[in-house]
């Protein structure tokens, strides 16, 4: 049987439906699932296994059989920790039938096909009785049901559901506990990435409009490695706050709830962001804990575990506001059954409103809608504005007809703004066409652009005036892009829109390159590392899992990342390896590129970053990769705005800088589909 998946297609803009086996999206989530970053978290792992080992012996001193419930088991680890830790029986429930398939297959191989019973169920839907999924209920409570958000995988209703249906009153948790934690700071960094701020132009300024600025936003949470983030790029006006806490072993309520954290504001300053992660106690004593904090609240940065599968959260609160140090502050957090949400209060004004569940934050202006965090940091970047508009001013004539092709950009804007004499600009979406229609409506810009929902293929003279379009300019950028090469769009509608430039047009940016670099992760190789055995226990048949579904053709292909979250050391030098020149339309035959890269760095290669480096003109380049130039050390800038491609090996490759070793790459774009395939090499030469 078939099934119809959905891939990004360069050529369109947009999703185009596949025919793949009925099992393609089963192989896809598990290829790209990073289970082996969970197992590598020996930090984790170490804590969940002292845990459980405290909650079977406590159920065992009452002279009990220790019966256990594992509410997504996965590999079927903490069910074979608690096994081995003396429990009698233990029914492990996962939902997702290929992870329930190698559970079954690892449990069997680590010899405990008798004591523990894989229940490929969501646990809402277990039975318990003679003759069902649990011939008992449990007294032992084992669970991995977090996010990064503590909820969001729906912990707290799936844990009040085994309260009621599946587990002994007074049962023991693992892990016991859980608390929030969170801090108020300023930071411009961050807050660029919520709010469109005042934008130069050639000595104008480009005003974001009312209802953007005073739109509360999105509250769905920012998940990052806020290890990352330098405590120099914010300031701290409060402690580190204690939110609330969930005890698991008690009965949970998924209904909504409101907490306080009450204190004195430690600095003056813009109260904008909430940076937020949470513990997990692992006994009742409190003794064994793990921590999502990030690196820097250690008095060792450098012993933080690393983990991708829980990293941290940052909350922007709906209207940043003015807080004085010395000041009495209240900060709110209230969730429902998936979600959190955060909100500041004077002290003063606290009292009346204890326990009342605040309003969920939404966007009403649209624009947190259209754009993405990354991209509100992109719109922010003065740097890379000062090159757009610079770029823009050296080309600009009296008589230019300009053209605008991207997704709810400003440079049709900034083309009016310095003096072009007609701008258009194609809008795909209604949504993003409405956002740039309330930056002009803000600037008294009304009908200066002319902003056109149609496709480039339906556009003709007429949509013009009669004029040809003397400049054609993009970022560019499309909201359906996910790998770097997928903006590339722009040169296809170049392409289609070639009947209607003037012989002598100017298209900006006039090229782009692609570029590679061979990295050493830090930490990232985990998520595609062979485990091959986990805190003793042989989970092979998950790597063998894993590898088939990477066979897949897609699966082997580059993955997005953003890299500056992810620290890596170059290997080689960072190389232009393909050039996409954007005067000429896209050629019918296929741009191939060959070559070898020498490894001038030791280390072990485990992967390949890829980016796009756009030429605006012959002077003034743009990279959505590498900011700065390499280290003598091989340390990486990347860019916070812009996610790279990645394409991981399936094993690293060794290398001493005084072998005679190189990677040779294959790279071939095919016009036809839009795709860049490649292949990946490392030898000796």
């Amino acid at each position: 049987m078939k099934a119809f998946c959905g891939r990004v297609k360069p050529t369109i803009e947009g999703f185009d439906c596949v025919e793949e086996s009925e099992e393609y999206d089963y192989h896809q989530e598990i290829a790209r699932s990073s289970y082996a970053d969970m197992l590598y978290d020996h930090d984790r792992n170490k804590k969940y296994y002292q845990g459980i080992r405290a909650a079977v012996a406590h159920v065992q001193a009452k002279g009990e059989n220790v019966i256990v419930l594992d509410i997504g088991t996965g590999t079927g680890l903490l069910s074979m920790m608690a096994v081995t830790a003396g429990a009698d029986f233990c029914y492990a429930v996962e939902v997702f039938k290929p992870m329930a398939k190698a559970a079954k297959c690892i449990v069997e191989k680590n010899g405990f096909a008798d004591k523990i019973k894989i229940i490929n169920k969501h646990s809402t839907d277990v039975t318990v009785g003679p003759g069902e999924d649990m011939e008992m209920k449990a007294n032992v409570l084992i669970t991995e049901l977090f996010d990064t958000e503590l909820i969001g995988e729906g912990a707290l209703p799936s844990y009040e559901h085994a309260h009621q249906n599946l587990v002994q009153k007074g049962c023991v948790a693992v892990p016991h506990r859980a608390t929030v934690y969170a801090q108020l700071v300023q930071s411009q960094l961050l807050w660029s990435w919520a709010q469109l701020e005042p934008i130069e132009v050639q000595g104008t300024q480009l005003l974001p409009p009312p209802a953007v600025a005073n739109c509360s936003g999105s509250h769905a949470v920012c998940d990052i490695q806020l290890s990352q983030i330098s405590p120099h790029s914010f300031t701290a006006l409060g402690p580190v706050c204690t939110m609330f806490s969930v005890d698991f072993s008690k009965p949970v309520s998924s209904a909504p709830q409101s907490y306080s954290s009450q204190f004195v504001a430690q600095s003056s300053g813009q109260a904008q962001v909430v940076l937020s992660w949470w513990d997990l106690d692992m006994d009742p004593s409190g003794t064994i804990v793990c921590t999502m904090a990030p690196s820097w609240t250690y008095p060792q940065p450098k012993m933080a575990p690393w983990r991708d599968h829980w990293m941290q959260s940052v909350y922007f609160l709906p209207i940043e506001c003015k807080v004085a140090k010395g000041e009495d502050l209240s900060l709110n957090v209230d969730h429902d059954d998936y979600s959190l949400w955060y909100s500041l209060q004077s002290h003063s004004r606290q009292h009346s409103q204890d326990n009342v569940i605040r309003s969920r934050p939404s966007c009403t202006c649209q624009a947190h809608l259209v754009w993405n965090r990354p991209r509100f940091g992109e719109l922010n970047d003065k740097v890379r504005t000062e090159s757009y508009v610079n770029a823009l001013h050296s080309v600009l004539k009296e008589d230019s007809i300009c053209l605008g092709v991207s997704d709810g950009s400003l440079l049709p804007v900034f083309a009016q703004l310095l003096g072009a004499k007609k701008v258009c600009s194609l809008e795909n979406f209604s949504m993003t066409k409405q956002v740039i229609e309330q930056v002009l409506e803000a600037n008294s810009m009304r009908g200066r652009v002319e902003l056109l929902d149609i496709r480039p293929e339906q556009l003709t003279s007429k949509d013009l005036g009669g004029e040809q379009i003397s400049l054609l300019i993009g970022e560019p950028y499309f909201c359906t892009s996910l790998l770097p090469w997928h903006s590339l769009y722009f040169w296809y509608c170049r392409t289609i829109l070639a009947g209607l430039l003037r012989p002598n047009a100017t298209i900006l940016p006039c090229s782009a390159t692609l570029h590679m670099v061979a990295v050493e992760f830090q930490d990232l190789w985990k998520i595609r590392a062979l485990s091959v055995t986990c805190e003793g226990f042989d989970v092979t048949p998950m790597d063998e899992m894993i590898q088939k579904s990477l066979d897949i053709q897609e699966s082997r292909e580059a993955e997005p990342h953003p890299l500056w979250e992810y620290p890596c050391r170059a290997l080689t030098q960072s190389t232009a390896v393909m050039t996409f020149d954007f005067t000429h339309c896209i050629p019918q035959k296929p741009i191939i590129s060959q070559g070898a890269l020498p490894f001038i760095r030791s280390g072990n290669c485990q992967g390949v970053a890829m980016w796009l480096e756009y030429h605006l003109t012959r002077d003034i380049s743009v990279s959505v990769g590498l900011t700065e130039p390499i280290s003598e050390e091989g340390h990486c800038e990347w860019s916070r705005h812009s996610k790279q491609g990645v394409y991981f090996f399936r094993s690293g490759w060794e290398n001493s800088a005084n072998d005679r070793a190189a990677l040779f790459y294959n790279f071939i774009f095919e016009p036809s589909s839009g795709d860049i395939k490649m292949d990946f090499n490392c030898k000796s030469h």
